[in-house]
C-alpha cells in the first residue's frame, strides 16, 4: 500500500514500559523517517542480513544483526517510492522491490513494481528492472517469493484502473509475474483475482496478495477484498491459475481499520508454506488482523490448510491475553529449517484504554509482541521483544506493515518506535533455542507454573494444577478459539503459597467438543495452555 503522500514530522514520545525485555534490542536506523519495514536473513550466510524502510532506505548487517550500515536506494529511470520488500534466492543473493515514481516526467507515481540485486550481501544494487507497467494505472503493494526449486522468483501485487476513484467502472484485481533469470527479465503480467475491488484502498478493495511456495513447487496466495479473505494457487509454475479464488474466512469489520493513534492500520494478510522436513510439511498458513471482537479490541489471527488449500481451519487467535485489548498490524514467517511459526505484532495489553480526546494517554502506549507455534499452529506462546513502548502520533504516517524472518533458529523481527522526535526502525538478537529455556522455566519470568490438564484431550473433567511462589490473587478463565470468555474458575481469588488443583467439568460449563484455552493471571502475569474436549 502507497504511503501517505504528505506527512507531518512530529512525533511523539517514548515511554518506558517498567518490563525488562529478554531480548537485546538493536536500532538500525533512525535517518531519514525510516517507517514500513522489511528484513531477511541469509539462509546461506547468518552473518548476513539485509533491511529496508520507506521510502528508500536500505540497510545491511555482517555480524548478524548487532550492526548495521544503512543507505538510500537510487533506481535510474524508475524512482523510488516505498513499499519495501527484501528477500534472498537460492544461491545468497538479496533483493529489494519497490514501488516507482519516474524522474523528469519519464512516467506516472507508482506506475510499476521495480526490483533491484545485490551479489554483496546488500551492500549494492544494480539499476533494477521492473514489471507491471501499463499505462497510467497504478500497480501498489506487492510481495515476492522465491521457488527453492527453480530458484524462479514470483510476484503479486494489486493494479488500480485509477487510484482513489470512486467510480463503479474504475477497478482493482490482483496481478501475477516472475522471472527466470534473476530478475533480469519478467514474465507479462496475469490477471488472478476473478473477483475485482474498487479503487478506494479500502475494504473493498482487492489487496495485501503475498505469494509462498509449496514443497512440489505450487505457488500460493491469498488476499483480502469484498468477500474477505481469499485464496488461489497455481500447480504449473504461475501458468494457469484456479479459475476462482477460494473464499477462506470473512473478514469482520474489514481489513481496513481504525486503532486509535495511527494515521491508518490494516489487518492484510501474510501467506506461507511449511517447507521443512517436520511433521506439518506443507501445511499453508495465513495470518491477519481484524476486529471481530469490537473496535478496541484488534485480535491477531491464523487459518491453516493441510490439503493444499482446498480446506481450511477455523480462525486461530494468536494472542493469548484477556478481551480487551490491541494487537494489530502483523508480520509472519516459518523457520524451513524446522517449521517453527513466528507472528510480529504490536500489542497495548499492558495499558489502560485509550481515551480519543487525548493523544497520549496511556492507553496508546505500544509494545511489539512475539508469538512462536512449534506444533503446526494448534498453540502459541508470547513474548515481549522490545525494550521500551511508545506512543505513536495519528499526524505522522507509521507505514502499513512490519516483518520478521528467521532460519534454524535465528530470528530477527523489525518494527518502527518513536526516540524523542525520530522515527527508527528496530531489532532484537533472538535465539530460538533460549525461547525453549525460557518455556520450561516459567518461575524464571512469572511468581507462578502452571502444567498442562490431564487428560488431555477429555471427554467430561480434567484436572489443572498450578503453583505459587507467594501468596497472591489469582484468576483462571478459559476461552475459545477466537479469544472469547467462556468460563472463569477463579476470579480474583486470593489463595496461598503452593500447589493448586482444579477440576473441570467441561459438561457443567456448557462447553461443546473443540479447542479451548485456559489462562492463569497474576498481576501482570499470565500462563496460558491449550485443551482439548472431544466427543
Amino acid at each position: 500500500m502507497k504511503p501517505f503522500l504528505y506527512l507531518t514530522l512530529s512525533l511523539s514520545f517514548l515511554i518506558t514500559t517498567g518490563a525488562k525485555a529478554q531480548f537485546t534490542n538493536i536500532q538500525i536506523g533512525n535517518q531519514h523517517a525510516p517507517e514500513e519495514v522489511t528484513i531477511c536473513i541469509n539462509p546461506r550466510n547468518h552473518h548476513q542480513v539485509v533491511a529496508g524502510a520507506n521510502l528508500d532506505n536500505y540497510y545491511f548487517s555482517s555480524d548478524g544483526g548487532s550492526t548495521w550500515t544503512g543507505k538510500r536506494l537510487v533506481s535510474p529511470g524508475n524512482g523510488v517510492y516505498g513499499d519495501p520488500c527484501t528477500f534472498t534466492d537460492t544461491a545468497g543473493n538479496f533483493y529489494f522491490m519497490h514501488l516507482s515514481n519516474p524522474p523528469g516526467g519519464m512516467g506516472n507515481w507508482v506506475d510499476r513494481i521495480v526490483c533491484h540485486r545485490s551479489v554483496d550481501g546488500g551492500q549494492t544494487y544494480n539499476n533494477g528492472t521492473y514489471t507491471g507497467l501499463n499505462g497510467t494505472k497504478v500497480q501498489d503493494k506487492h510481495w515476492a517469493a522465491v521457488n527453492p526449486l527453480t530458484n524462479e522468483i514470483y510476484v503479486c501485487w494489486t493494479q488500480f484502473d485509477v487510484y482513489g476513484s470512486h467510480k463503479s467502472s474504475d477497478s482493482s484485481v490482483i496481478l501475477f509475474s516472475k522471472s527466470a533469470d534473476n530478475a533480469a527479465t519478467w514474465t507479462s503480467p496475469r490477471r488472478i483475482s476473478k473477483q475485482a475491488g474498487d479503487c478506494i484502498d479500502s475494504d473493498s478493495t482487492v489487496e495485501g496478495a503475498v505469494p509462498c511456495v509449496g514443497p512440489a513447487g505450487q505457488i500460493y496466495v491469498s488476499w483480502a477484498g469484498p468477500q474477505g479473505l481469499v485464496f488461489n494457487k497455481s500447480f504449473d509454475d504461475g501458468n494457469s491459475w484456479m479459475p476462482q479464488e477460494l473464499l477462506v474466512n470473512t473478514i469482520p469489520g474489514g481489513w481496513d481499520y481504525n486503532v486509535s493513534g495511527l494515521f491508518r492500520c490494516n489487518g492484510l494478510p501474510v501467506t506461507a508454506c511449511d517447507l521443512s522436513h517436520g511433521p506439518h510439511r506443507g501445511t499453508i498458513y495465513i495470518n491477519w488482523s481484524d476486529q471481530r471482537n469490537g473496535t478496541t479490541d484488534t485480535d491477531i489471527f491464523l487459518v491453516k490448510s493441510t490439503d493444499g488449500g482446498i480446506t481450511w481451519s477455523a480462525p486461530f487467535r494468536v494472542n493469548n491475553d484477556p478481551p480487551g485489548k490491541q494487537q494489530f498490524m502483523s508480520g509472519m514467517t516459518i523457520d524451513q529449517a524446522n517449521g517453527d511459526i513466528y507472528v510480529l505484532y504490536y500489542d497495548r495489553r499492558a495499558y489502560a484504554s485509550g481515551d480519543s480526546t487525548r493523544p497520549y494517554v496511556s492507553g496508546d502506549s505500544t509494545d511489539v509482541y512475539l508469538a512462536r507455534s512449534t506444533d503446526g499452529g494448534s498453540s502459541f506462546l508470547e513474548f515481549k521483544v522490545n525494550e521500551k513502548a511508545f506512543v505513536p502520533d495519528p499526524s505522522v504516517f507509521f507505514g502499513d506493515y512490519i516483518g520478521i524472518s528467521a532460519h534454524d533458529k535465528m530470528v530477527r523481527p523489525i518494527w518502527m518506535a518513536y526516540n524523542g522526535k525520530i522515527l527508527s526502525a528496530w531489532t532484537a538478537l533472538i535465539d530460538a533455542t533460549m525461547l525453549g529455556i525460557y518455556e520450561n522455566k516459567a518461575f524464571d519470568f512469572a511468581p507462578m507454573a502452571m502444567e498442562q490438564n490431564i487428560p488431555n484431550p477429555f471427554n467430561e473433567s480434567t484436572l489443572i494444577h498450578f503453583d505459587l511462589l507467594d501468596k497472591t490473587v489469582v484468576t483462571l478463565s478459559i476461552y475459545d478459539m477466537l479469544g472469547k470468555k467462556v468460563a472463569v474458575l477463579y476470579e480474583n481469588q486470593k489463595m496461598d503459597k503452593g500447589g493448586h488443583d482444579y477440576i473441570f467439568n467441561a459438561k457443567a460449563a456448557g462447553l461443546r467438543p473443540g479447542i479451548y484455552h485456559y489462562n492463569l493471571e497474576c498481576g501482570m502475569n499470565r500462563i496460558t495452555r491449550k485443551m482439548s474436549i472431544i466427543e
